[in-house]
């Protein structure tokens, strides 16, 4: 891969507006940033669905955050480009540029209700059985493992290259550069396995309907087989912000104290010099150029200046591991994570402990996921009925219930699929009935979602 090639600043359709101050990757930032997608995100589950608690992130703001370390990543790394002469000057603010849009867009795919509705679609086309799919795929094996696999990165592809109807379906028309980047996983999903060598290859990256888009992409950026250099850069900025956020989070609404989350990073192998060096800044914050600390700080505090303090330790690490390992990074054959890859990965370890055991298992938090749960699968119960019947040309009779639901249908998913029955006719029609339903669900937040399946349910 070379750096030239990787920065295609071409679109699938050439822009109608004229050329301003920003270059093409800033205007991907910009036409991303005002997209409804992007506004959805505020009432959509980070960690904690439907949070009243209005300092406790929702992904809107965790995509933010997200693609602030992604650009700072991407600053860090276009001036070491820079001196090293691996690209030519005005490259590194096409680099920053990328990897904060890939951060700002990386979850847009992401169902009402977090992970958790992503296991809930999946669950609803398993519980449909693998033997009724095939009958209804009969040999597209990647359609069938598509619905079974559903993942929120590929809807992400899929949303912004499709389904943001405007001019035409091109979705938000971003350069080859920004969509390459913005795909952390390469596989489709008949080809990925969670015990992959390669991380890129253990999640689809892609859905049998984006297939030619995707060949396309990497032809225009020279990525074929391999991730996107800056994927790697966003893909830190994502585990960075996570791993902190959730902890703070977790403190900001009570469900662990400060003095719980220091106790275990003084204690047993989390006893480490990184450990250390997180809980001296975090002190130094805090005093504010005082000498002593002021007694009694409401945990809260604590939990800020932890983040910030965190984050100030993890990306010089992610920095110097994306450095050490860039000549595998360019030949593509770089299978790891940075996270994963550098000198705080006891770090990491011990956050993904503290979350999985002290944060995302709480009784309120399970329950509410069981009940989004419930919501996804009703709907996909109800809508189905509708797609299943829908006109291929998109015409709606609403004489009986099926035709009803049908009309309740968003009118530009139903666009979406009718122009798919024209431009892949190839594809299952039944295929693309599914998706017609999942682009309609993904599309939903939880507060509306959750109000829509109360009006169709019980009033």
């Amino acid at each position: 891969m070379d750096w030239l090639t990787l920065l295609n600043s071409n679109r699938r359709r050439t822009s109608t507006m004229d050329a301003d101050h920003r270059v093409e990757f800033e205007r991907d930032y910009d036409r991303s940033i005002f997209s409804t997608p992007v506004k959805r995100l505020q009432d959509k589950t980070q960690v904690f669905p439907l949070e009243p608690h209005d300092a406790v992130r929702t992904r809107l703001t965790h995509s933010l955050e997200v693609s602030a370390v992604s650009r700072g990543l991407g600053i860090a790394i276009g001036k070491w480009l820079l001196s090293k002469d691996e690209i030519s000057p005005g490259m590194e603010r096409q680099i920053e540029a990328i990897a904060g849009t890939s951060g700002l867009i990386h979850d847009l795919g992401n169902p009402p209700f977090g992970h958790a509705g992503e296991e809930a679609i999946r669950e609803w086309f398993g519980n449909k059985g693998a033997k009724k799919l095939s009958q209804d795929l009969s040999k597209h094996e990647q359609c069938i493992q598509d619905l079974l696999k559903f993942e929120g990165n590929a809807q992400t592809l899929r949303l912004v290259a499709k389904l943001q109807i405007l001019a035409d379906f091109k979705g938000l028309n971003l350069t080859y550069g920004t969509l390459s980047a913005a795909r952390k996983y390469i596989a489709p999903s008949h080809e990925a396995d969670d015990q992959h060598k390669d991380h890129a290859m253990s999640k689809p990256g892609f859905f049998a309907s984006e297939n030619d888009l995707v060949e396309q992409i990497e032809k225009e950026t020279g990525t074929r087989g391999a991730r996107n250099p800056i994927t790697f850069l966003v893909e830190a900025a994502d585990d960075i912000v996570y791993l902190v956020a959730d902890i703070e989070d977790g403190i900001k609404k009570g469900i662990v104290t400060w003095q719980q989350i220091e106790d275990q990073m003084r204690s047993g192998k989390a006893n480490s010099k990184n450990a250390k060096e997180i809980l001296e800044r975090k002190d130094r914050i805090l005093k504010g150029g005082k000498k002593k600390l002021t007694p009694d700080l409401p945990d809260d505090y604590h939990g800020s200046a932890f983040r910030t303090a965190a984050i100030s330790i993890l990306v010089p690490d992610a920095i110097e591991t994306f450095k050490r390992r860039y000549s595998k990074i360019m030949a593509g054959a770089y299978k790891g994570e940075l996270v994963e890859d550098g000198r705080c990965v006891g770090l990491i370890k011990l956050f993904k402990t503290i979350g999985r055991t002290k944060i995302y298992c709480t009784a309120p938090n399970l329950k509410l996921e069981i009940m989004g749960r419930k919501v996804i699968h009703d709907l996909l119960d109800i809508f189905w009925e509708g797609a299943s019947v829908l006109s291929s040309k998109g015409e709606l009779s609403t004489v009986d219930f099926p035709g009803r639901i049908g009309a309740l249908l968003s009118r530009n998913y139903r666009q979406v699929f009718c122009q798919a029955r024209t431009d892949a006719p190839d594809l299952p029609e039944s295929y693309q009935r599914y998706q017609l339903v999942t682009d309609y669900i993904c599309g939903m937040t939880d507060t509306f979602a959750k109000q829509l399946h109360e009006q169709l349910t019980n009033g």
